[in-house]
């Protein structure tokens, strides 16, 4: 016996599809390739949603309109984005809190110190472990079947339409399919590929964790491309951002990373600085960070602060390394010291004193000193001293299917009627680099929803179930 809606995956696009289709009728079967006490992959280690709203909204407060939220896009993706999907996602932003809370999702004010998005995001009451589990027993009441345990390994697609779905050796029909299963991160063997060797001999790839589900493997990804879905996106290009290097390598989380590199230093294992640690805001900077990482010499750095940084930012779960001395702590991370107190002397030295602050681009710059730092300079003069050191970890992978408004998975830029991709799967077509806080739940939210929606009324024109 068929089924109307097949979804391919357990997270938040998957489960936004699969409520969306059951609300509409269609009969629906989830398939999470993650046993129960794992399902959800990366949602689960979420905590907000970035929203659209052009005046106070219940736990947002002030206005984010629509231009502003495009423009920060817009910005961190350097124009690699389709406007018009992005748009349909910055839009869809704004009127989904109330679907959601009919699901059971609930909102809270921004915690103090969540890095200045108050008026940009809005947090869930419990994280996303909360919001997956709340989808779930949603979902379990409008009557869709669930089967943890349950990967996907190939599809059989006829002249890019969906015949069926294959978990080891069961075939399962369906009128029509959404695809919903995350990214490669998990993969080590494609992001090796992907990363290749660097002019130092190392495979940067082999150093990264994985802050979130080891069962992204891309396996599904990589069967669409093979079947000729048409790609979008770069494989190297992901949400990477620098995390403790002691972090366990996947599943990690938020906690893991380290939030101190704009009121300090960064500088790499051999003691040099290599980018501006206060170009801009930490929301809309944090996930650069992990590639820039990526690209020094044993995918290691360090983020260095005095005792003027503490209480300024979220306190990592591992306490830092602390030392009463500039060169002491260059000895106990490893580092040079000759080297080490060369390049922190060049940074004090050229920090230009101004009005701290670490809520406005303030004026506190450097001068004469290659990389600047062009807000929130200060010299590192007070002790005790602090140095965290990071490594590249990656949240999910960019490259993807390309789609449109519909959510449809393409083949030679001819839309499938019966095939829909939603989340990591598509979100490049949104973000082809860089991130900002919150925009992946806006991407799998709007098309977790379109491709739900788009595949029950695919499946109910085909009239009863086969």
């Amino acid at each position: 016996m068929g089924t109307d809606v097949l979804v391919i995956g357990g997270g938040n696009a998957a489960l936004c599809a699969a409520l969306m289709a059951a609300e509409a009728g269609a009969s629906v079967t989830l398939l999470e390739a993650a046993p129960r006490e794992w399902r959800g992959g990366n949602s689960g280690h979420t905590r907000n949603l970035r929203c659209m709203h052009d005046a106070p909204q219940d736990v947002l407060v002030d206005a984010y309109p629509e231009e502003e939220f495009w423009q920060d896009l817009l910005k961190v993706t350097g124009g690699i984005t389709n406007e018009k999907l992005a748009r349909l996602t910055i839009r869809a932003s704004s009127t989904c809190r109330d679907w959601m809370r009919q699901h059971g999702v609930h909102f809270q004010p921004p915690l103090s110190g969540a890095l200045h998005v108050a008026r940009t995001n809005a947090f869930f009451m419990g994280g996303g472990k909360a919001l997956v589990n709340a989808y779930y027993r949603s979902a379990e009441k409008l009557g869709v079947q669930i089967r943890y345990n349950a990967p996907v390994e190939r599809l059989e697609i006829e002249n890019g339409r969906f015949v069926a779905a294959w978990v080891g050796n069961e075939r399962i029909t369906a009128k029509t399919c959404v695809l919903a299963a995350g990214g490669f991160e998990s993969n080590r063997e494609w992001l090796r590929e992907a990363w290749g060797q660097n002019e130092r001999g190392e495979w940067p790839a082999d150093n990264f964790l994985i802050r979130g589900t080891r069962f992204n493997q891309g396996v599904l990804l990589k069967h669409m491309l093979a079947q000729g879905a048409d790609p979008i996106g770069d494989a190297t290009q992901a949400h990477m951002v620098a995390i403790d290097a002691r972090a366990p390598l996947y599943d990690g989380g938020i906690c893991t990373r380290i939030d101190c590199v704009s009121l300090g230093v960064v500088v790499n294992t051999e003691a040099q600085r290599f980018y501006d640690e206060g170009e801009d805001f930490w929301p809309k900077r944090y996930a650069i960070w992990g590639r820039l990482v990526a690209q020094q010499p044993g995918q290691t750095a360090y983020s260095i602060i005095d005792s003027k940084a503490i209480g300024r930012f979220m306190p990592p779960v591992f306490d830092g390394v602390k030392a009463d001395t500039l060169p002491e702590l260059a000895q106990k991370i490893g580092l040079d010291v000759d080297t080490f107190m060369q390049t922190l002397n060049d940074y004090n030295a050229a920090c230009r004193p101004g009005t701290f602050d670490h809520t406005t681009l303030d004026d506190c710059h450097t001068e004469g000193v290659s990389p600047a730092k062009t807000h929130w300079a200060r010299t590192i003069d007070i002790g005790p001293f602090y140095a965290y050191a990071v490594r590249p970890g990656v949240t999910f992978t960019y490259l993807g299917l390309e789609t449109d408004e519909t959510s449809a998975v393409r083949f030679g830029g001819v839309p499938s009627d019966n095939l829909f991709v939603a989340g990591e799967m598509m979100a490049g077509n949104v973000l082809g680099k860089g991130y900002t806080a919150g925009v992946g739940m806006s991407i799998g939210t709007a098309f977790g929803r379109i491709a739900g929606t788009q595949a029950a009324q695919a499946a109910l024109r085909q009239g009863a179930p086969a």
